[in-house]
């Protein structure tokens, strides 16, 4: 029986996944949105609370995007086209904000210095 339906499979060129993943996947989401919301619940601020939110709202978009985008079962090639970019722009925003605060504080420095 399994021989038939690898046979099927093979040649409908679709795979499919058992449904325990998907389930799994969902418990995950909902435990990491309740997390998030547990943030908020008891108070936490300032920078952790930021840190934590913005953890588990990545943590739940890369699940999202690993198993129900089934980006998990792509070519590495494919996975490096979609999420490189995003990445990139991450890493030269945060450049940007480096290359921010040092131009204040020069901007501060100069402009407040009396001759």
């Amino acid at each position: 029986m399994s021989d038939t339906t690898a046979q099927v499979q093979a040649h409908s060129g679709q795979q499919q996944h058992p449904i325990r993943l998907y389930l799994l996947v969902w418990g995950l989401l909902f435990v990491l949105s309740a997390f998030s919301y547990l943030v908020d619940y008891v108070g936490i601020q300032g920078y952790a609370r930021w840190s934590l939110i913005l953890l588990f709202m990545m943590l739940k978009a890369g699940l999202i995007v690993a198993v129900f985008m089934h980006m998990a079962w792509e070519r590495l090639a494919l996975v490096y086209a979609i999420l490189l970019p995003p990445v990139l722009v991450l890493v030269f925003t945060a450049l940007m904000v480096s290359e921010a605060d040092y131009t204040i504080l020069t901007r501060l420095a100069f402009f407040n210095a009396a001759p």
